[in-house]
């Protein structure tokens, strides 16, 4: 089937119509012939009444004479043949041909109309009795009457098909104007079509829909809506990368200041020693930096249907973290501990899924002041895998909670950092259709993932 609306449109105006002409035809076909077979039988009655109305007794004996009035009737321009039969009930013809077919039924009822073959040709026939009474004899005598039916067909054309011609002009004409409607119709959706393919690719304006019919607007109305989802995306993706840039141009612009202080300072042993230092610092921050940005890419970029699908041990990645990022924690003095309510399977990505509870865990250690507590638990709830960070740092004001799982938001100034760390770990756990939150404590934060279970 074609994908043309117009043609489609079109199949869905022809099929009922054609319908309608072939039923209705049909309708008006057998009335039509209704009509003529009535108009030749009461002919053929007149006739055969009219000949046996000229039977009577001579000598007592039945004589007919057959008056020309009688044949005439059948008169037309077709070319019909006209046969007739007398009998009588003793079996003598009277008038008329000795073959014609007699009905079987016209000894019982009268008039009797049949259809019969006479001479090889298809015939129309009445058989009509008469009833004659001399001194009290009675006999019977049957008149026939037949003709060819070229007449009557010719009466069935002419009332059908005038009607079907009607009925086939009314079709083309319907379709003819509803090709021109359609053509009509169609303009403001054109116009929406060259309004699209006209616009600059960065132009993200929603589309007119005033001369719209009300038919298409939600069509429309549902284009605009991804318009502006899409121009919310390219804003967030403008401001992503802008800071990107930002962050990325800080630490390249100390390291050059820093290659040059070296440069200038070759002899002094001691400064050129701090230069280098503090351009190792920075290059691993921008090392670090930009890890961070692929990842987060990455996890964006990822989708269920498309991960490496396999049964991963959540509680085994946890305890791996933990124990990668103890000495982390020993160096600023934070008691980091782990709970595992045994193995947690789900399905998943094993490397965004070690990037999510590492990036978690590395953001609670590093804002946890001196002597908190770090708490990783991965525990089986019902039919979902449960992720718990708990820290003892200064949580998160509530102003700023709804900002914190976006890029580079940090929500103090004066914190360490990319402010990448949450933002990778929402994407990573979108993408394996879990969901996260964040719940506050009397003091610290708990960040809580869940996942569904293997």
């Amino acid at each position: 089937m074609t994908n043309s609306l117009r043609v489609r449109l079109l199949w869905w105006l022809l099929v009922p119509l054609a319908i309608y002409v072939f039923v209705t035809g049909k309708a008006a076909y057998d009335n039509a012939r209704h009509t003529a077979d009535i108009v030749q039988e009461n002919t053929l009655l007149a006739s055969a009444r009219m000949i046996a109305g000229e039977v009577e007794w001579s000598d007592g004996m039945l004589r007919v004479d057959v008056p020309p009035a009688a044949l005439e009737v059948f008169a037309s321009p077709y070319g019909d043949q006209v046969f007739y039969s007398v009998n009588v009930d003793d079996g003598r013809l009277l008038a008329g041909a000795p073959d014609f077919p007699v009905s079987a039924s016209a000894a019982h009822d009268s008039p009797v109309f049949f259809d019969a073959e006479h001479h090889s040709k298809p015939i129309r026939a009445v058989a009509f009795v008469r009833q004659m009474y001399d001194n009290g004899a009675v006999r019977r005598v049957l008149v026939s009457v037949g003709k060819t039916e070229a007449s009557r067909d010719a009466m069935v054309r002419q009332l059908w098909r005038p009607q079907l011609v009607r009925q086939i002009e009314m079709v083309l004409l319907a379709v003819a104007l509803a090709c021109i409607g359609l053509t009509f119709e169609l303009r403001p959706l054109l116009k929406v079509k060259d309004e699209v393919m006209d616009r600059d690719p960065m132009q993200l304006e929603p589309l007119r829909v005033e001369r719209l019919h009300t038919e298409l607007r939600p069509i429309v109305d549902a284009i605009n809506q991804c318009i502006a989802r899409l121009g919310m995306q390219v804003a967030a993706q403008r401001r992503f990368i802008a800071d990107a840039a930002h962050q990325l141009r800080t630490p390249l612009t100390l390291l050059e200041t820093q290659l040059q202080f070296a440069r200038q300072h070759r002899a002094m042993e001691p400064s050129l020693n701090e230069a280098l230092a503090a351009m190792q610092r920075s290059n691993r921050s921008m090392v670090g930096l930009t890890n961070k940005l692929l990842l987060l890419a990455q996890a964006e970029a990822a989708d269920y249907t498309q991960l490496a699908k396999q049964k991963i041990d959540l509680a085994a990645i946890a305890q791996d973290v933990a124990e990668d990022l103890a000495l982390y924690a020993q160096n600023r003095e934070i008691d980091l501990g782990a709970e595992f309510d045994g193995a947690c399977w789900l399905i998943g990505h094993e490397a965004l899924l070690t990037a999510l509870v590492y990036n978690i865990t590395e953001n609670a250690v590093r804002y946890t002041p001196s002597g908190g507590h770090v708490t990783v638990r991965v525990a089986r709830e019902a039919e979902r895998v449960v992720l718990t960070v708990t820290d003892d740092g200064p949580g998160i004001p509530a102003e700023a909670r709804s900002r914190v799982f976006e890029p580079f938001y940090r929500a103090s100034a004066d914190t360490e950092g990319t402010g990448l760390g949450l933002a990778i770990a929402k994407e990573i756990v979108l993408a394996h259709r879990g969901e996260i939150a964040l719940r506050t404590r009397e003091k610290g934060l708990i960040v809580e993932a869940s996942f569904a279970a293997a």
